[in-house]
């Protein structure tokens, strides 16, 4: 039944979106009706292409400015700036977002199991199997290392990965060898109740996620971005401290940053 609840959701979503722009397209006409009126008044000569109705933006915001992805990025890309690594790497984050942020004063180097066709300035891509350890050996080390909204999807084969329960476990551990002695490691997942949504991703607790990086890392500070998607720079350093903050979220981002032991 939790099958079906759950696919039925999108479902649910496509067709109360597809009501409301059913609704609109009455407004798409009569501004398409008083458009060519106007444009029957105009100086210039315009021709008609295809219809191109854009339903949704009229009653749209300016943009968004919050959320999970908007806050880690600007958040973490801000960090590196501020610290001026020699070199930092990106593990798997958002090429679109984080990366295109640090590629724009920087250079970055990526690695994803996925391939990536662009030749980018400032960014340097390697092909690389982050469940694979000894393949990450080969990489060396980097004082700066990044793993934004990513590792919570080791091992669930959503992005062509093998089938592990333990994958995120095998990712962090090839994150701390690429992270050099004393360097810095900037980790973002999803943080509440824990719970695996199959197969898009792991929800961890905070409790799992410092048991777990305590073997090679210390926690230098802790932000997060809420259930509604604020961002809160907390900078907390202590399991308590954490706790008096996130304790109750369902589904927020937690920020971390180690540093490698």
């Amino acid at each position: 039944m939790a099958f079906y609840r759950g696919a039925l959701k999108p479902l649910l979503k496509d067709g109360e979106r597809f009501f409301r722009r059913t609704k609109r397209i009455q407004f798409f006409r009569r501004h398409l009706s008083q458009f060519k009126i106007s444009l029957g008044a105009s100086s210039h000569d315009w021709k008609f292409g295809d219809d191109y109705p854009c339903l949704d933006d009229f009653e749209d915001s300016a943009g968004v400015a919050k959320g999970h992805y908007f806050h880690q990025d600007l958040y973490v890309a801000q960090c590196i700036h501020a610290d001026q690594p020699d070199r930092h790497l990106d593990v798997g984050s958002r090429v679109d977002g984080f990366v295109a942020h640090v590629a724009s004063y920087r250079e970055i180097d990526i690695a994803d199991i996925r391939p990536l066709t662009s030749n980018v300035r400032n960014i340097r891509f390697h092909q690389v199997d982050f469940m694979n350890i000894e393949q990450v050996r080969q990489m060396g080390t980097w004082p700066s290392v990044s793993c934004l909204h990513a590792l919570e999807h080791f091992g669930l084969g959503r992005y062509g990965d093998p089938i592990d329960a333990d994958g995120w476990l095998v990712g962090l551990k090839s994150l701390a060898e690429v992270v050099e002695r004393n360097g810095l490691l900037y980790l973002s997942v999803p943080v509440g109740f824990q719970r695996i949504e199959f197969n898009a991703h792991r929800v961890f607790s905070v409790e799992t996620m410092l048991r777990a990086t305590e073997v090679w890392f210390n926690l230098c500070n802790f932000s997060y971005v809420n259930d509604e998607g604020n961002f809160f720079e907390v900078e907390a350093k202590t399991e308590r401290e954490i706790h008096s903050h996130v304790g109750s979220m369902k589904y927020g981002c937690g920020i971390f940053t180690f540093r490698r032991k």
